[in-house]
């Protein structure tokens, strides 16, 4: 089943507000909704919550979605990121109706431009940003007018036109609409609507030497495609005065007029919700990359193998309201394992591998054992694995001395082997620094798991995981931590980010050993190695390397 057809979630208070404006006689044809990336970064955590909203109204409503991208600014757009926004939506099951970008709208956001420049709501302003910043002054006190502000009409439209044909440079001059500098808003203070960026656009080329800002280009662009309701993070939530202004100034062709509301956007704990900070991580090596597996990007969540239902099933979790809290990552893991439990495959894996010997097994036997592939579902059938003579198993499951609260194998002590024998602890081979090389055992040839007899039934408190020495594959294994050190990193704006950073976030283990079905592992299965967690096959390596989605369990409840 489409991930997308299993959204489901209660009544929140932006379904009220769209079924309240259906009650009020507004047509549910004429519903209509958008998703508008900005195409100067990869897609995170958070934008998988406006996806899922939008989208899921789409769903809800069996009305059109659009999928936008807000690329008014060249300088910092690339069309890697609108592939790779368009790979993440489609990843999590989503479809949109129309693809737009606010280019498509440049000759008539030019042309309102030009309208505003007439009816003497909108001048240009010869000064720099920064003096126009100073002048706006403070929400407690007006601001001040611009010595610019009273151009004539003419005036303005010839400056206008140079603007656009290239006769100036950056910053020497924009085109702002004129409000009110003593408005408290101060997004109504007079806001700039045009500047000048002489860069490349990655479609219209070298066409424009102006774009539109923000604030111009959104809701004009809501009303060209007839969007019945903008739905927005809370930072926007200053901006809706001057998005009703704006569209209120432009000449009306069109029945519905689009209502901007504003929802909390999703804080989670240890984790970085800005592209811009995420870029600064990017750009400076901290990482190998947007879908680095420690991202919080989509991509890289699904490089580390979280699958999309989990994603989905987190932002139903974690629901839409309209204050702003942090949400604890321990909620993502919890929705991932739950997810990943019923879908994957189980499989046998050594991290650190130390070699065992169980002494009176036959010289030069081996035999398969059967083992479920995942004991949650029969449908995923079971395994052969081979058994011999000589094991790997992980080196912490073994000590030397032991107390009695200590399970796993010691010597003079019974461990089952996962899917086969019991085995005791009998003595150990060292190296000449002293480290352990090899843990000799003996097994009970009768304790075989599922053989039927009553040794095999027998109880034993510790059962550990093991690979046969004879029958492996070598694989390596990425283990991860948080990659922020702080729960709350995006608090202080001015911090250094990289200085954040948890140099430890990751650790490799190279050299550990598998069941030899791992050498033909799939991409597109999800692995549970067997008392160590969830992995996935990383599909940027041409080895075999699988990344640790997460751990197998957690203390907190949700």
């Amino acid at each position: 089943m489409n991930s997308s057809d299993q959204l489901t979630s209660n009544e929140n208070f932006l379904e009220q507000i769209i079924n309240e404006d259906l009650s009020n006689g507004f047509n549910k044809r004429k519903l209509k909704f958008r998703f508008p990336p900005e195409p100067n970064g990869y897609l995170h955590i958070g934008h998988a919550k406006s996806i899922c909203l939008n989208f899921g109204f789409g769903k809800t409503f069996s009305s059109p979605v659009n999928l936008r991208f807000d690329d008014t600014n060249p300088e910092k757009e690339n069309i890697v990121f609108i592939n790779s926004i368009k790979e993440d939506i489609k990843w999590l099951g989503f479809k949109w109706d129309s693809e737009c970008y606010a280019s498509d709208y440049f000759n008539e956001l030019y042309d309102w431009a030009i309208y505003l420049i007439k009816n003497n709501n909108a001048y240009v302003d010869s000064q720099d940003q920064e003096t126009i910043s100073i002048q706006r002054g403070v929400p407690s006190s007006a601001g001040e007018l611009s010595p610019y502000r009273e151009r004539t009409v003419d005036e303005n439209l010839d400056l206008f036109k140079k603007m656009k044909e290239g006769n100036f440079m950056p910053g020497d001059c924009v085109l702002r609409a004129k409000i009110d500098m003593s408005s408290p808003n101060m997004h109504m203070r007079d806001p700039v609507l045009y500047r000048i960026i002489n860069h490349e656009h990655h479609r219209t080329k070298d066409k424009w030497k102006i774009y539109p800002t923000y604030d111009w280009a959104h809701g004009q662009s809501d009303y060209i495609e007839g969007i019945s309701h903008s739905l927005c993070t809370l930072e926007f939530q200053v901006h809706r005065e001057l998005y009703d202004w704006l569209i209120s100034k432009i000449p009306k062709q069109k029945e519905i007029l689009p209502k901007q509301r504003e929802f909390a956007r999703l804080n989670l704990s240890y984790t970085i919700m800005s592209k811009r900070k995420l870029a600064e991580i990017v750009n400076s090596g901290l990482v190998s990359g947007w879908d680095d597996p420690r991202m919080p990007t989509i991509s890289g969540l699904r490089r580390r193998g979280v699958p999309p239902q989990a994603i989905i099933n987190f932002c139903d979790k974690v629901g839409v309201a309209k204050r702003e809290n942090i949400i604890d990552y321990a909620l993502l893991d919890f929705c991932t394992r739950e997810v990943l439990n019923k879908i994957s495959y189980r499989v046998m894996v050594v991290l650190d591998p130390v070699e065992l010997e169980i002494i009176n097994y036959p010289e030069g036997d081996s035999e398969t054992l059967t083992a479920e592939n995942n004991q949650e579902d029969e449908t995923y059938g079971s395994r052969e694995i081979s058994f011999s003579k000589n094991l790997f198993i992980e080196r912490d499951d073994f000590k030397e001395q032991a107390n009695r609260k200590y399970f796993r194998l010691t010597i003079g002590k019974e461990v089952r082997l996962k899917n086969g024998y019991i085995i005791k602890g009998e003595s150990i081979e060292k190296d000449s620094e002293g480290n352990i090389n090899k843990i000799v055992c003996t097994y009970d040839p009768k304790s075989k798991s599922g053989s039927g007899t009553p040794e095999s039934l027998r109880k034993v408190k510790g059962t550990i995981h093991w690979v046969d020495k004879n029958n492996y594959e070598n694989i390596s294994v990425n283990i991860f931590d948080k990659l922020f050190l702080s729960e709350v990193p995006d608090e202080n704006n001015e911090a250094d980010i990289k200085k954040l950073i948890n140099r430890e976030s990751i650790k490799n283990y190279n050299t550990a050993c598998a069941e030899i079905s791992l050498k033909d592992a799939d991409f597109n299965k999800y692995y549970q190695f067997q008392r160590k967690g969830y992995f996935k096959l990383d599909k940027k390596n041409p080895e075999i390397i699988f990344n640790q989605t997460v751990t197998l369990r957690d203390n907190i409840k949700f």
